[in-house]
């Protein structure tokens, strides 16, 4: 059997687009929410349209019950946990990689956002967040007039 660890120069790589999504969308003060409650970070992707911003999460084996989603001001949090299920195995174990337990992440929402009509949906194991734009905040087409003189 072989078993592989992770190449070190991934985490470089991580740092350095984890650097240039910050400097992108730096403005919209997206934050990885630095929680010693926290045992994992379900990792996220935040998709901007012209009518709403969508963060996705990738949270599989999680029941949906146990996820929370709150707006405090303009911060929305997204709170769940992930249960271990008891195993009884009769073969060795050689590696445990999988994580469980609680998690938090936290979004400092911009203030193009409708908070009030913030919807989630959850579908094979990814948890969406719509964030609805507010209607000054969307794209609008303006007819040209045209003027004789």
């Amino acid at each position: 059997m072989f078993l592989t660890t992770r190449n070190p120069d991934v985490l470089g790589l991580t740092n350095r687009v984890n650097r240039l999504l910050s400097d992108t969308l730096g403005s919209f003060d997206w934050q990885l929410r630095d929680s010693a409650t926290a045992a994992w970070v379900p990792p996220v992707d935040i998709l901007e349209e012209a009518d709403a911003i969508r963060i996705m999460a990738e949270v599989p084996g999680i029941d949906p019950k146990d996820v929370k989603i709150s707006v405090e001001g303009n911060v929305l949090t997204i709170h769940g946990t992930k249960q271990q299920i008891a195993e009884e195995r009769t073969e060795r174990v050689h590696r445990y990689e999988r994580t469980y337990g609680a998690f938090e992440r936290t979004f400092t929402l911009p203030a193009t956002v409708d908070a009030n009509n913030i919807k989630a949906g959850y579908e094979h194991g990814v948890l969406t967040v719509t964030l609805p734009k507010v209607e000054q905040a969307k794209p609008r087409q303006i007819a040209v007039q045209v003027v004789s003189k």
